[in-house]
């Protein structure tokens, strides 16, 4: 008896539906149809249609993590030009690219004056890591500040904020070291950093060497504890040279002058 092609669709459209898989709802009907013309087996059949469920449901997943994470901009690993960063080990960033840091809960501290890339290489990693799968939550120093601070004026505010950060794999704190902490913000800053030691990863980027971290937080002790707390797991890296920003306007005036004469 010929089982009629319509109910068959039918039911497989509602199953879809119900098993809330709407890439199988668009897709089956096309596959079976190739399945037939190559004459896949079942089985072949079945593969190609989860998998193309499951790839476009990881896509969704990392458009949704990324967008998420509130980055300033998409700047990716791969748009990165290590040839300005010659003493940087290009094996180091490729490492930091798989994010294998993450599950260990290990950190990443960049270091250097500004322009050198250091935001750039926070988004890339952040990127990279919501591509594998891992929440991540991006913003500048003073914006954690001012997240914490707001948190700290409820009752039992901060320790749910912290808490409800824990989700989080990776957190990102840009641009350490631009502004001075007063006490209390050193404090805040202190208890996410205590909160995160071998819980959740920290990517920080800061234009001050560790050793004039004091000058950020205005005590040397709380600086020393921070410092003890991130590098203990951490890999540090140092960027150097001349800012992007000028390198690339005394090039252009360098441009316009000789077109010029």
């Amino acid at each position: 008896m010929r089982t009629n092609p319509e109910k068959i669709g039918a039911t497989l459209s509602h199953l879809a539906r119900a098993m809330k898989t709407p890439t199988i709802a668009k897709v089956w009907e096309q596959l079976a149809n190739t399945a037939r013309e190559q004459g896949w087996t079942h089985e072949e059949y079945l593969a190609a249609v989860l998998e193309r469920q499951v790839a476009d449901r990881e896509a969704n997943g990392t458009s949704l993590r990324i967008s998420t994470a509130r980055f300033p901009a998409m700047k990716t690993l791969e748009d990165f030009n290590p040839d300005f960063q010659p003493t940087l080990r290009r094996d180091l960033i490729a490492h930091l690219g798989t994010t294998s840091f993450i599950p260990k809960a290990d950190n990443v501290i960049l270091l250097g004056p500004p322009g050198v890339g250091k935001t750039h290489l926070a988004i890339g990693l952040g990127i990279r890591a919501c591509q594998s799968g891992y929440p991540v939550l991006f913003d500048t120093a003073a914006g954690w500040i001012n997240r914490l601070s707001v948190a700290h004026q409820r009752h039992g505010g901060l320790a749910a904020e912290i808490k409800r950060l824990r989700r989080y794999r990776l957190l990102i704190i840009d641009e350490l070291g631009y502004l001075p902490l007063d006490a209390d913000s050193a404090n805040l800053f202190f208890q996410l950093v205590a909160s995160r030691y071998e819980q959740g990863s920290l990517l920080i980027t800061s234009n001050l060497p560790f050793s004039r971290w004091g000058e950020i937080f205005a005590d040397d002790t709380i600086a020393a504890a921070m410092i003890d707390r991130l590098i203990h797991h951490s890999e540090v890296l140092t960027l150097d040279g001349e800012s992007y920003r000028t390198r690339t306007r005394r090039e252009l005036l360098e441009k316009n002058t000789n077109i010029t004469t």
